[in-house]
């Protein structure tokens, strides 16, 4: 019983891992498009529309590992006041 509660545990952690990454996707896209797309009189991409999208993607991408990195980081800083208050209490 105790290995299908953890199996739709990780079930449902994956779903929300996926739907993030979607959401972060989305934006991405959004974000990208609005601040590169002008010219909708031709079905191919003008290469300055290129260029744009890829160094918006490049950035976006950098900027979103330096999040992560950064707040792993602060995780480990806490977890580590956290047993040091454990400690000295215990």
């Amino acid at each position: 019983m105790a290995m299908a509660g953890a199996s739709v545990e990780a079930e449902v952690e994956a779903i929300k891992s996926f739907r993030d990454f979607l959401t972060s996707y989305n934006k991405l896209s959004e974000v990208c498009f609005i601040d590169c797309i002008s010219d909708f009189t031709s079905r191919d991409l003008k290469s300055k529309e290129e260029k744009c999208a890829v160094n918006c993607m490049e950035k976006y991408l950098k900027m979103n590992q330096r999040v992560s990195q950064r707040f792993q980081e602060y995780q480990m800083v806490m977890n580590e006041n956290l047993a040091a208050n454990m400690k000295k209490l215990g």
